[in-house]
Order: C-alpha cells, then structure tokens, then sequence
C-alpha cells in the first residue's frame, strides 16, 4: 500500500475521476509492479479487501483467477464500485473462471444495471470465441426491444454484442445492421481519430471489410 501510495500521481486522479475511477496511479507502472510480485492469491485477496481502487487493480493483476468460487466472484462484482475494477474483473478473472457461464446466465437477467452490464459482456465474449449451444437469433430479439431504454451499461455491453454477432455471424449481419440502424445507439457517439465508432453498423462494416482485405466504402 505505501509502494502504491508511492505512484499516486494528482494529475492522473484528475484525469480518471472523470471517467468515476478514483485512483491516480499510471496503469504501465501497477502493471509493473505486478510483474515483478507474481501471482500471490493470498495477498491478492487482502489488496481486495482494503477497497482501495489502485490496490484493487493490483490485486486482480496478481490472483488466481480459478482460485475464487461462483459466489466470491458475485459478491467482488457488486463490489466492484468503479468502472476500470468491474471491467478488469469481468476481463481478467471472471472470464478465466470456470463459472464464467454460470455467471453469465444469471448476471445478464440481473436488475442491478452494472452487473447486467457484466452479463452481456461474458455473451460477447461466448459470441465470438464459444457460440456453440447460443440462440443468436434470440440474443438479436432481446437487444431489439430492450437495447434503446436500457441504462448506459447493459446499453454499451448490449451494443457490443449486436456488433460481434454481426462480425463473426455472415448469417446474422443483415438483420444485427437492421437493428443498429433502427435504434441508432451510440451513432452520435464520438470516436477519436484512428479509431472505430462503436455505432454497430459503422463497426461491422469495418472490421468485416478488415478481415475481407478491402477498404471500407
């Protein structure tokens, strides 16, 4: 904690709390710091505990992401009070974790919207690496009447998964573009430059035209 306490830098804070994370310390140098700690379950464990954001991010740096059980993992998600922690969980435990579907299934029909959020962000993941046993036309129903008045976090995670089922599905992208540009979620959004816009028809169009290896149009 004090080596953290350490790399605490006031400019960084400013920068993150506007994004609600409140911690002030670079991500290159905690990663560091990661690296040279290892995995320690144990200490990962009481870094989690201090609810300290920076030691939190450590702390799932440096766990075992097989190491925590189905309700553990619950219960760190509701927990999970700041943006960067709930997608480093989702990302970097929860993912690795054979509870992974189990957790999904339940989290997506969560009333409380981040772990919902978390929910489709564990379906995006099965979409594009596990879509065996899914009813995509299913997923598409779902995010057709429910993606436009949900709240911004099941609403990004939602418009993820529309898009990856239109990347990765050939037999789905028509109708995935018809529900993007019917519901226009995040059209207005504002990409930075080199980036893509999360806009789910402007999205499946360019990483389809990527892997086809011809401009976009």
């Amino acid at each position: 904690m004090a080596e953290l306490a350490q790399l605490e830098d006031p400019r960084i804070r400013e920068v993150n709390e506007r994004h609600g994370d409140d911690h002030g310390v670079n991500l290159g140098k905690l990663r560091a710091l990661a690296k040279r700690l290892k995995t320690q379950q144990e200490l990962a464990c009481r870094l989690w505990e201090t609810d300290d954001t920076a030691a939190r991010l450590l702390a799932l740096l440096i766990c075992r992401p097989k190491a925590f059980g189905r309700d553990e993992l619950d219960a760190m998600l509701r927990r999970a009070r700041t943006p960067k922690v709930h997608d480093w969980l989702v990302s970097y435990v929860v993912k690795k974790s054979p509870h992974a579907e189990e957790l999904r299934v339940a989290w997506s029909a969560d009333p409380d919207p981040v772990v919902a959020g978390a929910g489709w962000e564990l379906t995006t993941e099965r979409v594009a690496k596990k879509p065996e046993g899914l009813d995509l036309a299913g997923l598409l129903d779902v995010i057709e009447a429910r993606m436009q008045g949900a709240p911004p976090r099941p609403q990004w995670a939602m418009n993820h998964c529309l898009a990856r089922i239109g990347i990765e599905h050939a037999e789905y992208r028509a109708r995935a573009m018809d529900i993007g540009e019917r519901l226009e979620v995040l059209k207005d959004y504002p990409a930075s430059p080199g980036c893509t816009s999360p806009y789910a028809p402007v999205w499946i169009t360019e990483m389809v035209s990527r892997r086809q290896g011809r401009p976009v149009t």
